[in-house]
């Protein structure tokens, strides 16, 4: 099994980097449309559940440095966008965004994709091999 990196995961770094380059440098510039309103949102669940599983795995409440699994990850995409969607809005009379959950949907399937890609090469393998 391949052991999950956490903080040096490609993807977390990479989903940190074109966050903060977006917030900082590029939505600045850009008149709005979806780099100021949504491209940020493809990032939350690549940027945030590492340190989350991270923190997990410290406090016990994770058995192992797996790969984020299917479960893991929806849950909390669940989670965030019924807390960032529906809860803050609610309590702060701000308005949820459905396209931000589609964002953060798009962005947890890839991110899933590729933490598990191992999973899918390996299965793709054994079916080949016993055709």
């Amino acid at each position: 099994m391949t052991r999950f990196r956490y903080f040096r995961d490609a993807m977390f770094l990479i989903a940190c980097l074109a966050y903060g380059l977006n917030r900082c440098i590029i939505k600045p510039a850009m008149p709005p449309g979806f780099m100021m309103f949504h491209f940020n949102d493809l990032w939350l669940i690549p940027c945030a559940l590492p340190p989350v599983l991270w923190l997990h795995r410290r406090l016990g409440l994770r058995a192992d440095d797996a790969p984020p699994r299917p479960g893991e990850i929806t849950g909390h995409l669940v989670f965030w966008s019924l807390l960032f969607e529906w809860f803050i809005p609610r309590i702060t009379h701000g308005i949820g965004d459905v396209c931000d959950v589609a964002a953060y949907t798009a962005g947890a399937v890839v991110a899933g994709l590729w933490w598990n890609r191992h999973r899918w090469f390996s299965a793709a393998a054994l079916t080949t091999s016993a055709i």
